[in-house]
């Protein structure tokens, strides 16, 4: 019985969709952000209690300059990722980039590729944008993650250090 159940799944990844997120979608997307922000607790002792956002989603969703992506199988969100361009440091060799975040799959379809097809449609969005350097932040003891991010083409680039006393 559990080995159908694992075919009905594999089966039905061929069926997600990727789109963008509209306002009905934002309930969910609420719950999506939370369990980022519960998921990455752990790593950062510097998060603050709840309730807390890292994103103002609605705005985000009717910001013509951010976008915001939804995975969708058999109309169910199973995940979803944002992609906003951010100005790059002034000594860089890019005036701007595009910052990936709200990267979240729902747990029951984690480790099937949910997360590559969203960060797949996310960079053709940020290539459409003439945005050729693309970066999202991850917790250094995150080791899942960054895995799931090299397997995507990202790469190990800097490390930010905190003193606190």
């Amino acid at each position: 019985m559990e080995y159908l159940l694992t075919l009905k799944i594999l089966r039905s990844m061929d069926d997600i969709q990727i789109r963008e997120a509209t306002l009905t979608d934002l309930p969910v997307l609420l719950k999506f952000q939370q369990g980022v922000v519960d998921y990455e607790r752990p790593y950062d002792p510097t998060i603050a209690p709840d309730p807390v956002s890292y994103y103002d989603l609605k705005d985000l969703i009717l910001d013509s300059e951010v976008v915001v992506l939804v995975a969708v199988s058999e109309n169910r969100l199973i995940g979803c990722g944002l992609g906003m361009e951010k100005e790059g440091r002034r000594y860089l060799n890019h005036k701007t980039y595009a910052y990936l975040g709200l990267m979240y799959t729902d747990p029951d379809f984690r480790g099937m590729g949910v997360n590559a097809k969203i960060i797949e449609a996310l960079k053709q969005w940020a290539l459409s944008k003439g945005l050729y350097e693309m970066r999202l932040t991850v917790y250094s003891d995150n080791i899942s993650a960054i895995k799931a991010y090299e397997k995507t083409g990202f790469k190990k680039h800097i490390i930010e250090m905190r003193l606190a006393e």
